[in-house]
């Protein structure tokens, strides 16, 4: 198979007294996200995408929370390592398709930041990297500003 596609999912929900830390980047907010990691949810979401695109597991797999050596990682480390997978087994990134949905903060003004930041982690072009976003309309958990969920779709194709 010359292409194959991986799809990532991930979610955190907010918590007080830590930084917004998405796509690699901190992001101004009176709230950060909850988990093992810095919970970078969209490098979470990509990095599961990518390891799914050859069938590697998932990051719970490769990097579990019951691991102190990954006690409030960066996931830029996390998504860097997943990418060196991909390239070990002989493919590369063709392109990224993300979404992120959230009320607060919005992240617009963060999008092309983040991309150039996925750009450098992953030695990829901004343009192979889309990032979109999103609210629920006040709908649910992520309506009530609770948390954030990213959605990652990646193309890898063999080299």
């Amino acid at each position: 198979m010359n292409y194959r596609i991986g799809y990532g999912f991930d979610v955190h929900s907010f918590a007080d007294n830590r930084k917004l830390i998405i796509g690699g980047v901190e992001i101004p907010y009176h709230k950060g996200l909850e988990g093992h990691s810095d919970a970078d949810v969209l490098l979470h979401a990509i990095s599961d995408a990518l390891l799914g695109s050859l069938s590697l597991g998932d990051i719970g797999q490769h990097f579990p929370n019951s691991d102190l050596k990954w006690k409030d990682a960066d996931s830029s480390v996390i998504l860097k390592k997943c990418s060196e997978l991909v390239i070990q087994n002989g493919y590369k990134i063709s392109n990224i398709d993300s979404m992120l949905a959230m009320e607060a903060p919005k992240i617009f003004p963060y999008i092309e930041q983040i991309k150039k930041r996925i750009s450098e982690i992953l030695s990829i072009s901004e343009n192979q990297i889309s990032i979109k976003a999103t609210t629920t309309e006040k709908l649910g958990f992520i309506g009530r500003s609770e948390g954030v969920v990213a959605i990652a779709n990646v193309l890898v194709y063999k080299y």
